[in-house]
Protein backbone atom coordinates (compact mmCIF):
# COMPACT_ATOMS: atom_id res chain seq x y z
CA UNK A 1 0.00 0.00 0.00
CA UNK A 2 1.55 3.27 -1.03
CA UNK A 3 2.28 5.77 1.81
CA UNK A 4 0.98 9.34 2.25
CA UNK A 5 4.10 10.72 0.16
CA UNK A 6 4.28 7.97 -2.43
CA UNK A 7 0.69 9.06 -2.97
CA UNK A 8 1.37 12.84 -3.12
CA UNK A 9 3.92 12.32 -5.72
CA UNK A 10 1.57 10.28 -7.96
CA UNK A 11 -1.03 12.98 -7.40
CA UNK A 12 1.45 15.67 -8.50
CA UNK A 13 2.62 13.47 -11.43
CA UNK A 14 -0.69 13.36 -12.83
CA UNK A 15 -1.52 16.61 -12.25
CA UNK A 16 1.17 18.09 -14.31
CA UNK A 17 0.85 19.26 -18.24
CA UNK A 18 3.97 18.39 -18.81
CA UNK A 19 6.34 15.46 -18.55
CA UNK A 20 8.63 15.45 -15.34
CA UNK A 21 12.25 15.80 -16.81
CA UNK A 22 14.13 17.40 -13.91
CA UNK A 23 16.08 15.35 -11.43
CA UNK A 24 14.82 12.01 -9.85
CA UNK A 25 12.61 11.52 -13.53
CA UNK A 26 15.92 9.25 -14.87
CA UNK A 27 14.77 5.67 -15.32
CA UNK A 28 15.69 2.47 -13.82
CA UNK A 29 15.10 3.95 -9.87
CA UNK A 30 13.25 1.46 -7.67
CA UNK A 31 9.21 2.72 -8.10
CA UNK A 32 9.31 2.60 -3.61
CA UNK A 33 12.57 3.66 -2.28
CA UNK A 34 13.34 6.08 -5.55
CA UNK A 35 16.95 4.87 -5.26
CA UNK A 36 18.75 3.28 -8.33
CA UNK A 37 17.63 -0.52 -8.44
CA UNK A 38 21.65 -1.93 -7.64
CA UNK A 39 21.12 0.65 -4.32
CA UNK A 40 17.07 -0.46 -3.64
CA UNK A 41 16.64 -0.15 0.29
CA UNK A 42 13.31 -1.80 0.11
CA UNK A 43 14.36 -4.87 1.77
CA UNK A 44 15.77 -2.97 4.89
CA UNK A 45 12.75 -0.72 5.58
CA UNK A 46 12.30 -0.62 9.37
CA UNK A 47 9.32 -1.19 11.27
CA UNK A 48 8.45 0.66 14.20
CA UNK A 49 5.17 1.31 16.22
CA UNK A 50 4.36 4.80 17.54
CA UNK A 51 1.34 6.34 19.12
CA UNK A 52 2.79 9.82 17.49
CA UNK A 53 1.97 11.10 13.93
CA UNK A 54 3.24 13.41 11.73
CA UNK A 55 1.81 16.02 9.18
CA UNK A 56 3.60 16.83 6.82
CA UNK A 57 3.11 20.56 4.31
CA UNK A 58 5.18 20.19 1.49
CA UNK A 59 6.39 22.45 -1.15
CA UNK A 60 5.04 22.04 -4.53
CA UNK A 61 7.94 19.75 -6.46
CA UNK A 62 9.21 18.28 -2.63
CA UNK A 63 7.11 14.88 -3.26
CA UNK A 64 9.11 14.99 -6.32
CA UNK A 65 12.73 14.85 -5.99
CA UNK A 66 14.46 11.62 -5.07
CA UNK A 67 16.60 12.94 -1.94
CA UNK A 68 13.24 14.09 -0.34
CA UNK A 69 13.16 12.68 3.40
CA UNK A 70 9.86 13.44 3.97
CA UNK A 71 9.43 9.83 2.17
CA UNK A 72 11.42 8.38 5.03
CA UNK A 73 9.21 9.15 8.16
CA UNK A 74 6.24 8.04 5.87
CA UNK A 75 8.11 4.91 5.70
CA UNK A 76 8.53 4.58 9.60
CA UNK A 77 5.48 6.62 11.21
CA UNK A 78 2.44 4.70 10.49
CA UNK A 79 0.06 7.92 10.90
CA UNK A 80 1.86 10.17 8.53
CA UNK A 81 -0.11 12.54 6.67
CA UNK A 82 1.20 14.44 3.50
CA UNK A 83 -0.56 17.71 2.14
CA UNK A 84 1.06 20.07 -0.84
CA UNK A 85 0.80 23.26 0.62
CA UNK A 86 -0.85 26.13 -1.72
CA UNK A 87 -1.50 29.60 -0.54
CA UNK A 88 -4.84 29.88 -1.73
CA UNK A 89 -6.17 26.35 -1.86
CA UNK A 90 -6.80 24.32 1.25
CA UNK A 91 -7.36 21.07 1.77
CA UNK A 92 -10.10 20.03 3.20
CA UNK A 93 -8.46 16.96 4.36
CA UNK A 94 -6.01 18.97 6.26
CA UNK A 95 -8.60 21.11 8.13
CA UNK A 96 -10.05 17.65 9.29
CA UNK A 97 -6.67 16.17 10.55
CA UNK A 98 -6.04 19.11 12.41
CA UNK A 99 -9.56 19.51 14.44
CA UNK A 100 -9.65 15.24 15.08
CA UNK A 101 -10.01 15.01 18.53
CA UNK A 102 -7.65 12.05 18.68
CA UNK A 103 -4.23 14.80 18.04
CA UNK A 104 -2.70 17.38 19.68
CA UNK A 105 -1.16 19.58 16.71
CA UNK A 106 1.41 21.46 17.29
CA UNK A 107 3.78 23.13 14.51
CA UNK A 108 7.48 22.59 14.32
CA UNK A 109 9.52 25.79 13.38
CA UNK A 110 12.68 27.63 14.69
CA UNK A 111 11.13 29.98 17.97
CA UNK A 112 12.78 33.31 17.01
CA UNK A 113 10.89 33.60 14.21
CA UNK A 114 7.44 33.34 16.32
CA UNK A 115 5.14 35.43 19.19
CA UNK A 116 6.80 34.24 22.22
CA UNK A 117 3.46 33.03 23.98
CA UNK A 118 3.03 30.14 21.52
CA UNK A 119 6.57 28.67 21.63
CA UNK A 120 7.27 25.89 23.48
CA UNK A 121 10.09 23.52 23.76
CA UNK A 122 8.80 20.52 24.40
CA UNK A 123 5.56 18.58 23.15
CA UNK A 124 2.32 19.59 24.87
CA UNK A 125 1.15 17.00 27.58
CA UNK A 126 -1.67 14.67 26.61
CA UNK A 127 -5.34 15.37 28.10
CA UNK A 128 -6.52 12.23 29.97
CA UNK A 129 -9.22 10.34 28.05
CA UNK A 130 -12.82 10.98 29.29
CA UNK A 131 -15.90 8.90 28.44
CA UNK A 132 -16.52 11.06 25.23
CA UNK A 133 -12.58 11.13 24.61
CA UNK A 134 -9.46 9.26 24.29
CA UNK A 135 -6.45 10.47 25.08
CA UNK A 136 -4.81 12.90 22.41
CA UNK A 137 -2.00 11.90 20.55
CA UNK A 138 0.71 14.20 19.76
CA UNK A 139 0.97 15.23 16.06
CA UNK A 140 3.60 16.91 14.48
CA UNK A 141 3.04 19.27 12.03
CA UNK A 142 6.60 19.18 9.43
CA UNK A 143 7.06 22.09 6.93
CA UNK A 144 8.55 20.15 4.24
CA UNK A 145 10.39 22.58 2.16
CA UNK A 146 13.25 24.99 1.32
CA UNK A 147 13.92 27.42 3.94
CA UNK A 148 12.40 30.14 2.00
CA UNK A 149 9.42 27.96 1.17
CA UNK A 150 9.20 26.86 5.40
CA UNK A 151 8.77 30.55 5.84
CA UNK A 152 6.47 31.07 3.71
CA UNK A 153 4.15 28.05 5.25
CA UNK A 154 4.22 29.48 8.54
CA UNK A 155 3.73 32.84 7.65
CA UNK A 156 0.94 32.52 5.20
CA UNK A 157 -1.29 29.86 6.81
CA UNK A 158 -3.47 31.49 8.98
CA UNK A 159 -4.92 27.85 9.77
CA UNK A 160 -2.20 26.79 11.74
CA UNK A 161 -2.21 30.03 14.05
CA UNK A 162 -4.26 28.13 16.99
CA UNK A 163 -1.45 25.58 17.57
CA UNK A 164 1.59 25.95 19.57
CA UNK A 165 5.09 25.92 17.86
CA UNK A 166 7.53 23.49 19.07
CA UNK A 167 10.82 24.99 18.90
CA UNK A 168 13.80 22.27 18.52
CA UNK A 169 17.13 22.61 20.45
CA UNK A 170 19.50 19.97 19.28
CA UNK A 171 22.78 19.57 21.02
CA UNK A 172 24.37 17.73 17.81
CA UNK A 173 24.60 19.42 14.63
CA UNK A 174 22.78 18.09 11.55
CA UNK A 175 24.65 15.00 9.93
CA UNK A 176 22.49 15.53 6.15
CA UNK A 177 24.54 15.18 3.22
CA UNK A 178 22.21 15.10 0.34
CA UNK A 179 21.58 18.89 -0.05
CA UNK A 180 23.61 21.84 1.40
CA UNK A 181 21.53 23.62 3.72
CA UNK A 182 20.94 27.55 3.97
CA UNK A 183 21.61 28.14 7.52
CA UNK A 184 24.14 25.64 9.24
CA UNK A 185 21.93 25.17 12.21
CA UNK A 186 19.26 23.33 9.64
CA UNK A 187 17.98 20.37 10.01
CA UNK A 188 16.69 18.03 7.41
CA UNK A 189 12.87 16.92 7.75
CA UNK A 190 13.76 13.40 9.07
CA UNK A 191 16.23 14.93 11.81
CA UNK A 192 13.88 16.99 12.78
CA UNK A 193 10.99 14.59 12.80
CA UNK A 194 12.91 12.11 15.30
CA UNK A 195 14.33 14.95 17.24
CA UNK A 196 10.03 15.39 17.81
CA UNK A 197 9.85 12.03 18.29
CA UNK A 198 12.35 11.60 21.05
CA UNK A 199 10.66 14.72 22.70
CA UNK A 200 7.70 13.06 22.43
CA UNK A 201 9.35 9.51 24.29
CA UNK A 202 9.56 7.43 21.56
CA UNK A 203 13.11 6.89 21.45
CA UNK A 204 13.25 3.72 19.63
CA UNK A 205 11.36 5.07 16.72
CA UNK A 206 13.71 8.11 16.72
CA UNK A 207 17.02 6.03 16.51
CA UNK A 208 15.04 3.98 13.93
CA UNK A 209 14.57 7.10 11.47
CA UNK A 210 17.98 8.35 12.15
CA UNK A 211 19.45 5.18 11.48
CA UNK A 212 16.80 5.05 8.39
CA UNK A 213 18.17 8.49 7.33
CA UNK A 214 21.60 7.22 7.50
CA UNK A 215 21.25 3.91 5.47
CA UNK A 216 19.35 5.67 2.67
CA UNK A 217 21.97 8.66 2.51
CA UNK A 218 24.87 6.22 2.14
CA UNK A 219 23.29 4.42 -0.90
CA UNK A 220 22.06 7.43 -2.63
CA UNK A 221 25.41 8.97 -2.50
CA UNK A 222 27.10 5.67 -3.54
CA UNK A 223 24.76 5.66 -6.54
CA UNK A 224 25.72 8.83 -7.67
CA UNK A 225 29.40 7.75 -7.58
CA UNK A 226 28.66 4.36 -9.25
CA UNK A 227 30.33 2.95 -6.11
CA UNK A 228 29.61 -0.29 -3.85
CA UNK A 229 27.83 -0.19 -0.78
CA UNK A 230 28.53 -2.24 2.30
CA UNK A 231 25.73 -3.63 3.86
CA UNK A 232 27.95 -4.35 6.70
CA UNK A 233 29.06 -0.86 7.92
CA UNK A 234 27.93 0.84 10.56
CA UNK A 235 24.83 2.25 9.65
CA UNK A 236 23.72 -0.45 8.03
CA UNK A 237 24.53 -2.51 11.40
CA UNK A 238 23.10 0.12 13.65
CA UNK A 239 19.75 -0.23 11.61
CA UNK A 240 19.77 -3.91 11.78
CA UNK A 241 20.01 -3.40 16.02
CA UNK A 242 17.08 -1.28 15.99
CA UNK A 243 14.79 -3.20 13.63
CA UNK A 244 15.34 -6.83 13.70
CA UNK A 245 12.48 -7.22 11.77
CA UNK A 246 14.07 -6.26 8.41
CA UNK A 247 16.88 -7.99 6.48
CA UNK A 248 19.30 -6.48 5.52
Amino acid sequence: MPHAVSRLRAARLAASSKPFVARGSAPGRCARCRLFSPYCICDLCPRVDTRAGVCLLMGDIEALKPSNTGWLIADLVADTWAFAWSRTVIDPALIALLNDPQWQPCVVFPGEFVDPARVITAPPPAAAATAGAPARRPLFVLLDGTWSEARKMFNKSRYLDPFPVLSLHPDHPSNYRLRRAARADHFCTAEVAALCLALAGEARAAEALAAWLDVFSEHYLKGKQNRPVDRNGPAHQRLRALTPGAAG
